[in-house]
This record gives C-alpha cells, sequence and structure tokens, in this order.
C-alpha cells in the first residue's frame, strides 16, 4: 500500500489518482502494486462501472521515478510494473484519463490504453526511451504506429522530444484539449455519461473494438519486456542514469 496513489470508488466511478507531488507524481514500485490492485479491484467490482486516471492540474506523472528503478528493477513478468501494464491492457470496461502538466514515458503510453482521453493545454507529453538507452514499454511500438502512423511514432519514439496536448490529440491519442482548470471536470462529467449507460453494452463494445489486437498487445509487451530488461543492463542505460543522477549531459559517442 502507498499514499502516493489514491484509490476511490463513488457513484459507479473509481478513481486512481497519482499524489506525490514532490516528484511530480513519479512512480514507484510501490505505486505500480497499488494501481495494479486497483484496477484489478476496479474490474472485478459490480458496482464499477467506469474508472479515471488522473493527477493534479499542474502534473499527471513525470513516468518512472529513476532513483526507485535503479533500487528495484523489475524482475519477472510479476513485478509491479508489468502486472500493471497487463491489468491496463486488460482493463474490461471504459477507462478515462484526465492529463494536465508532465506525462512522460508511461506517463504517456498508458494513454494509448484508456478509451477516452482529455489533456489540459498546460500537458506535455514525452517518450524517452530511447534517451535513456532503453526501448518502449507498454505495447507503445505496436500501438503509436497503429493510432498515429509510421513516420509520426518514429518520431516521437526515435528523438524522444517532447511535444504539446494539440500535437498528442494530432496524432490521436487525445479526444480533446482544454484549460487545465477544466480537464478534470470534463473528465468526470464524460465518465458519468459512461456511468448511465448498460455496464453490458459498454463491456461488449470495448471487447469487440479492441478483440482483434488483444493478443497482438500481449505479444508486444512481452517482446518489449525482454528488449527492455536487456538493455536496462547495457553501457547506454547504465550511462544515461549515471548522468541523469549526476545532472549532466550523457556521453554515448563512445558506445555502439
Amino acid at each position: 500500500m502507498t499514499d502516493e496513489l489514491k484509490v476511490g470508488v463513488s457513484e459507479g466511478l473509481c478513481e486512481l489518482r497519482f499524489d506525490r507531488p514532490a516528484r511530480k507524481n513519479a512512480i514507484t514500485t510501490a505505486m505500480y502494486a497499488a494501481l495494479a490492485d486497483g484496477l484489478e479491484q476496479a474490474a472485478a467490482d459490480a458496482q464499477v462501472r467506469v474508472a479515471l486516471l488522473c493527477g493534479s492540474d499542474t502534473a499527471f506523472t513525470a513516468g518512472n521515478d529513476l532513483g526507485d528503478f535503479l533500487n528495484t528493477p523489475p524482475e519477472g513478468g510479476e513485478a509491479p510494473v508489468h502486472r500493471f501494464l497487463r491489468t491496463l491492457s486488460t482493463f474490461p470496461k471504459p477507462l478515462v484519463a484526465a492529463v494536465c502538466g508532465p506525462a512522460v514515458g508511461v506517463g504517456t503510453t498508458m494513454l494509448l490504453h484508456c478509451d477516452l482521453v482529455y489533456a489540459g493545454d498546460n500537458a506535455r507529453f514525452s517518450l524517452p526511451f530511447v534517451n535513456l538507452g532503453l526501448c518502449p514499454e507498454a505495447a507503445s511500438s505496436l500501438l503509436l504506429p497503429a493510432i498515429a502512423g509510421y513516420q509520426r511514432a518514429a518520431e516521437k519514439l526515435l528523438l524522444g522530444e517532447p511535444f504539446d496536448a494539440d500535437e498528442a490529440r494530432g496524432l490521436g491519442f487525445v479526444n480533446r484539449v482544454l484549460p487545465a482548470a477544466e480537464v478534470e471536470g470534463h473528465a468526470r462529467a464524460q465518465a458519468a455519461k459512461l456511468v448511465a449507460l448498460p455496464l453490458s453494452s459498454l463491456v461488449a463494445t470495448k471487447g469487440l473494438m479492441n478483440q482483434a489486437r488483444g493478443s497482438w498487445v500481449a505479444e508486444a509487451m512481452q517482446r518489449e519486456s525482454e528488449s527492455f530488461g536487456r538493455m536496462v543492463r547495457e553501457p547506454a542505460a547504465r550511462e544515461a542514469f549515471s548522468a541523469f543522477l549526476e545532472k549532466r549531459k550523457p556521453d554515448f559517442s563512445k558506445l555502439a
């Protein structure tokens, strides 16, 4: 359990809120475990019809907490981060996200599994996996090209440069951009509309839309996990992490 992820259920909505403001909601192993537990419970709870992922109006999540990641790297398929990604990708009920401020790494890739994503005009997305000597995760190597087209996905995944909410909407994984102060209210209003609809129809419709890609997503996650697990131990990642902790620019010039 952790106090840095708040989980609550009210009027058919399960809210999962990042609450670690001092670190811009960077995600720890304990937070991944709480996310997985919260989604599993929401999937099994007949009173829950919709889930909402949110942070604050200044930060969704800065992605992995690199210090925590280095101290407790994910080992095996039951590592909390892998369990969260599997649970997220197979969550059967509507999943809504309200995104403001930074959405880094997994903060962006998790949105590819959401059904409705609303972003603030202050949202900043980035996929800096290559910059860290790593590779994509959460099946983003499959989903982002499918949603955005190959070249646009390649630009984001290969360069890892930040982009804004309007560009994210143009790429196809954000439904609407609003002033930051209005994002969560709008997401909740949309979730309330879903709560009022027949759950069986919502689940069936989501299941039908995802049926064709389900096995592909699982296979992509497995391939990514294998590559990620190997690369995190290689020189490029060690240099990237050392540079981050030492607050310097990494030097990959002597690495293959």
